[in-house]
């Protein structure tokens, strides 16, 4: 099995500095390692200190199609194209906006990864 890492690109808004909202999109990196965590998905923001969170998978698959969260992360879908991911730490809370497209590709990415290889 192989790892999957895909850049999206996304717009990040924070608690610290909401007149920000606006700003251009951030490359982000979604990671899937099926030998390390097959049921685990890893967001890592861009920045000094980058930040990086692992979830559940299905929690961002759920979260696509309504409103879900667990913990420190929570999903929805934002319009028709475009998803939203929050994540809440001890810094604050981040707001990082998708293209549903760019999720979905990369969910698809991780189910063929995890796929058994037949010979």
């Amino acid at each position: 099995m192989s790892v999957v890492e895909q850049y999206a690109r996304a717009h990040i808004v924070t608690d610290a500095d909401l007149l920000l909202q606006e700003q251009d999109a951030v490359p982000v990196v979604l990671r899937y390692d099926p030998d390390s965590d097959p049921r685990s998905v890893r967001v890592r923001l861009p920045g000094h200190e980058a930040h990086e969170w692992t979830f559940s998978r299905s929690l961002l698959e759920q979260g696509l199609r309504a409103p879900a969260g667990t913990g420190e992360i929570r999903v929805w879908p934002c319009g028709r194209v475009q998803a939203v991911v929050e994540f809440h730490s001890a810094q604050g809370v981040s707001v990082v906006q998708f293209e549903t497209k760019a999720l979905m590709r990369f969910l698809r990415r991780t189910y063929l990864a995890a796929e058994p290889v037949t010979r």
